[in-house]
């Protein structure tokens, strides 16, 4: 089998209002674009994959057809090697790694999980949140997810003194698992510049949650690359560490786990390694006696690149992106079948490849 054509469309879809990520400080987003990527073969077998993308988008179709035209989709490691090359100069490419899955899969029959090892069943979501918000709208906030059958919320903070609006949601339910994600990692500066945190914000903030009890993990805390720095966070805290979300490639959870940074690795698939690469990231975590829990906020098809992965190396958790307007039927547009929860559990297509479709009108030239 030989790749025979590569085609990128930008897409974008309108959500019905906006809300304020953190990681994009003072930008309003009400609109989610997607660069969607389709890889055909000589077989007829076509595959999908997805990556993030910005107002007008990013093209690089030509540079990725002049690498991987005539290669063998399911020589994943061969074109990783070639991916790197485009990597090394231009946007990051691992979503398309993600369509030569889905062509793998779709050859063999088989869903990714399958071809990873694992089996379908069900993971527990946690309801990810995406905005700084007052406790008493995240109370009401929560209150929702309860009723909807999640047992898990992550908040977001961006200041020491946010400590408070944790503790507060605390009260208002002793029984929630919460995480709490400071967005320290990485930030798209658009609008404004981030507030960083030093050290010593980190460790008071660690602390604080110390008090609040029963927090699963505080979330990239300090900057992504800054590993020696969180590996002493880790050794004066009781409360977990987590992060590499965005960490571009395998060599950085090397290093994590070198360092002893971590307690919870975060590859996204779509983001930081590809799915070859992020199950092998599970591996080394099950080696070490860390979870792997990956970040899955990107677009449909990068939330099931990821929950393949998952299902076949028993994470614990799903980041079930959650902030309206920004709701599943928002982050699958490109899908023609939104992947909802279930009483607070969402399970994989059992298709082959990743099992989804894609909306032809997104396809269109």
């Amino acid at each position: 089998m030989q790749i025979t054509g590569i085609n990128q469309y930008t897409v974008e879809y309108q959500a019905a209002g906006s809300f304020e990520p953190t990681w994009i400080p003072g930008y309003p987003q009400g609109t989610h674009e997607v660069a969607l990527f389709e890889v055909e073969t000589d077989a007829g077998i076509t595959g999908y994959g997805a990556m993030p993308s910005f107002a007008g988008g990013m093209d690089f179709e030509d540079p990725l057809s002049f690498f991987l035209l005539g290669e063998d989709p399911h020589d994943v490691e061969g074109i990783l090697g070639k991916l790197e090359s485009i990597n090394l100069i231009g946007p990051r490419p691992w979503g398309v790694e993600i369509a030569l899955w889905d062509i793998i899969g779709k050859d063999a029959g088989k869903p990714v999980y399958e071809l990873l090892g694992g089996s379908s069943t069900q993971i527990p979501i946690y309801a990810s949140t995406g905005q700084l918000m007052p406790a008493e709208e995240r109370i009401d906030y929560v209150a929702d997810r309860i009723e909807e059958g999640v047992e898990a919320v992550k908040l977001r903070v961006t200041e020491p003194d946010h400590i408070d609006i944790v503790r507060e949601v605390r009260e208002a339910f002793p029984d929630l698992t919460l995480m709490v994600d400071a967005n320290k990692g990485w930030a798209v500066r658009v609008m404004e510049d981030e507030i960083e945190w030093s050290y010593t914000d980190a460790l008071e903030f660690a602390r604080g949650l110390e008090d609040v009890g029963g927090v699963e993990w505080l979330e990239e805390p300090l900057p992504r690359h800054d590993y020696e720095g969180y590996a002493r966070l880790r050794d004066a805290v009781d409360v977990p560490i987590a992060g590499g979300e965005f960490n571009n490639g395998i060599h950085h959870f090397r290093e994590f786990v070198t360092h002893g940074s971590l307690d919870v690795l975060q590859p996204d698939a779509a983001l930081a390694t590809g799915i070859k690469r992020a199950n092998e990231v599970a591996a080394m975590a099950r080696q070490h006696g860390l979870r792997y829990i990956p970040h899955t906020w990107t677009n449909g098809i990068g939330f099931v690149a990821n929950l393949h992965v998952m299902v076949a190396n028993d994470s614990p958790w799903c980041e079930f992106p959650m902030e309206p307007p920004w709701d599943p039927d928002v982050r699958d547009f490109v899908l023609t079948e939104t992947i909802d929860h279930e009483d607070g559990y969402v399970t994989p297509p059992d298709g082959p490849g990743l099992g989804v479709d894609i909306e032809p009108a997104y396809l269109a030239d």
